[in-house]
């Protein structure tokens, strides 16, 4: 695969793991984050489909990507529909958490190793696609608190948005709209995203725990409704093996 691959793994239990491994570039963190941190709490609504009544004609390569399309997609997409020079605002992001909202434990925690200084050069997306592994437990949550930090370029971000689509092989899970809003320029940021999980029903649960990394997620990031950003990610909820 073209772009680099990265694996972070957490446990899903009620007593929250944190992940072991990752690069030479980054390291694992629990503690209370860093200062001059712009902070916002985001309840995306969840959706099944498009707005009921829109028209939105098929997406041809090559063509602008709207919301609008990523929001009739009916499967995973094969391909990144944007490339990482779109990234033109220079949007960087430093830190990763999941937290259950229910008892508080965190899931996961991973923080990248970042300059104090905010600086407006390009760099490589390099963590594009991400494998997960968590246990089995994770699919019983309910609601759970993602939290992004992220740095901005010498651009300001208006209507910073962030669409994912989750997918069990053809089957949509869910659709989550999440509208970040602005952005300043030179800022760092952190924001929580709340996310209802879906309520499944057993038989796909099974099917899901019996098949690893065939649930997936597509995460568009939009800038004034321009697609400026495309990660992927795959899931595995598969016991852990001695």
């Amino acid at each position: 695969m073209e772009d680099q691959e990265e694996r972070r793994c957490g446990s899903g239990e009620e007593d929250g793991g944190i992940p072991g491994g990752g690069g030479p570039d980054e390291e694992m963190a629990v503690d209370g984050g860093t200062e001059d941190w712009n902070t916002l709490i985001l309840g995306g609504s969840a959706l099944g489909e498009a707005e009921t009544g829109e028209v939105v004609s098929p997406w041809r390569p090559g063509e602008p990507v709207s919301p609008q399309h990523v929001l009739w997609l009916n499967s995973y997409t094969e391909d990144y529909l944007c490339s990482p020079e779109d990234n033109i605002y220079n949007v960087s992001f430093s830190r990763f958490k999941i937290r259950d909202l229910g008892s508080g434990a965190v899931i996961l925690d991973i923080r990248k190793h970042c300059s104090t200084e905010i600086e407006n050069t390009y760099e490589p997306d390099t963590s594009r696609f991400i494998q997960y592994c968590f246990s089995p437990a994770f699919l019983a949550l309910r609601e759970i608190g993602a939290t992004l930090e992220f740095t901005v370029g010498s651009r300001a971000l208006n209507r910073f948005r962030l669409i994912e689509r989750h997918f069990f092989r053809d089957l949509v899970l869910k659709t989550f709209d999440f509208e970040i809003g602005f952005c300043i320029p030179h800022s760092r940021n952190t924001c929580e995203h709340i996310y209802c999980l879906p309520d499944l029903d057993p038989d796909t649960v099974e099917e899901m725990i019996a098949n690893p990394y065939e649930t997936r997620s597509d995460s568009f990031y939009f800038v004034n409704n321009k697609l400026i950003m495309h990660h992927k990610a795959e899931y595995s909820f598969s016991p852990k093996r001695e």
